[in-house]
């Protein structure tokens, strides 16, 4: 028996995924998206609200340069993005990856009832749609 392609975020998002505080260090962050190979990831409070999204794309620039001078980094709440996209877990798979075909995130935070409960990235998404595809 095949198992049945999933159809919503629920079924494909990753539950217990790296996240940090404003508080976190760009070095820690840094050494954290390295180390769980992540593009970015979400920010939230100590209630694990979503407060914001930081991304290697926000940070490599700080990191050069704190180097370069040798000074201690910025926190991430200094170079976070306030306003993010984030999906339901019970959205479909294929609405959101009709959303993915015009919007840049490679990761989209997973919120329900106002807190994180994981994340999904395009390759989540892209491998969900093979297999729904193919089943």
């Amino acid at each position: 028996m095949l198992n049945k392609a999933p159809t919503t975020v629920r079924e494909i998002m990753s539950r217990d995924c790296y996240r940090v505080t404003g508080k976190t260090s760009i070095s820690t962050l840094a050494q954290g998206l390295a180390l769980h190979r992540l593009p970015g990831v979400p920010v939230v409070d100590e209630r694990d609200h979503l407060i914001g999204f930081i991304s290697e794309q926000d940070v490599l620039g700080k990191v050069l340069e704190s180097s370069y001078l040798n000074e201690e980094p910025p926190l991430v709440r200094e170079l976070m993005r306030n306003e993010v996209l984030s999906v339901s877990p019970n959205k479909s798979i294929s609405d959101l990856a009709q959303e993915m075909r015009g919007a840049k995130p490679k990761v989209y935070p997973v919120v329900e009832q106002d807190r994180l409960v994981g994340i999904v990235t395009r390759r989540d998404v892209l491998s969900a749609v093979l297999r729904m595809r193919y089943s």
